[in-house]
């Protein structure tokens, strides 16, 4: 599928995979997608930032290629490592045949044939079906030097290997990047990207969001679970709940054939919704009747 020309279009393209945005992010995306920008998602956990890599990817009909980021991942293990037990074979089987050829041998070791592609430089490579979606994931977790190596070759989509050389992607990738916000990316990063903060969606965005990710939910449960959650990240948790624990939540009670929410339904099944003891000890015993009962009083008949 070719990139789309319009922003209804790239919310009717997302929407088609499952995936409901605003026209605020619906428009970043087709900017990002049309000037040929990184994507920066910063928010919460669980808002749906990862998703909307994998519902591009999808609905463009591109590759998806996914560097998760953590605490002391360096530009090497992002970018390529040698097979070195495969080279010991190759050295060892040289030398039992008598081959000396020194360059020889060194020249079929650093060779395509022995090197173990990462997803930056998979991302750098051509692909027949366009340049692929590359999603580096929770940035934050990562530290300063991995974002300084980062920042360079996302301004020349393009990555250094020592043996080979410089290795320049034919067309630049389509880069989304997230951060939770565990701690701030730095602005040098940032000004390379085009913005933009995904937060909680409101009451009838997640009802969107809730029936076409679980569309088998009744309408009726589906109010009820909604508010709830909405309800639930008003009150002083210390996690949130998330859209992706929403949806995880309402095909929770569709496996045990839950009809409507009730005090005793949420107590057995509050793990899928908050997943901090803290958290789900504030909402036993009446706490989440109250909070039932309120959400109740406010959702207007079906």
């Amino acid at each position: 599928m070719t990139k789309p020309e319009s922003i209804d279009a790239v919310q009717e393209m997302l929407a088609a995979e499952g995936y409901v945005c605003n026209r605020a992010l619906g428009t970043v995306v087709f900017l990002s997608l049309s000037l040929g920008r990184p994507l920066f998602l910063e928010g919460e956990a669980g808002v749906g930032k990862t998703e909307i890599a994998k519902a591009l990817a999808a609905s463009l009909g591109r590759r998806l290629i996914r560097l998760q980021c953590y605490e002391g991942l360096d530009a090497a293990t992002a970018v390529y490592e040698w097979n070195f037990p495969a080279q010991m074979v190759a050295i060892r089987t040289a030398e039992a045949a008598g081959d000396t050829s020194r360059a020889g041998l060194q020249a079929e070791l650093f060779s395509d044939d022995y090197l173990i592609e990462r997803p930056l430089l998979q991302a750098m490579r051509p692909d027949a079906a366009g340049a692929p979606v590359l999603l580096i994931d929770e940035l934050d977790r990562t530290d300063e030097p991995f974002e300084a190596f980062l920042l360079e070759a996302l301004s020349d989509f393009q990555v250094t290997i020592p043996e080979l050389g410089t290795i320049v992607a034919p067309e630049p990738p389509i880069v989304i990047l997230t951060s939770n916000r565990t701690r701030e990316v730095h602005d040098a990063l940032k000004r390379r990207c085009l913005y933009h903060w995904v937060d909680y969606p409101d009451f009838d965005r997640e009802m969107d969001i809730l029936n076409a990710r679980a569309p088998e939910t009744s309408a009726s449960l589906s109010r009820e679970v909604v508010a709830f959650v909405q309800a639930l990240r008003t009150e002083d948790l210390f996690k949130k709940p998330g859209v992706a624990e929403t949806i995880d939540w309402a095909k929770c009670l569709l496996a045990l054939d839950v009809i409507n929410l009730s005090p005793e339904v949420i107590a057995d099944t509050l793990g899928a919704v908050l997943k901090y003891q803290d958290d789900i000890q504030k909402l036993q015993g009446s706490e989440a009747k109250r909070i039932l009962d309120e959400v109740r009083a406010t959702l207007e008949p079906a």
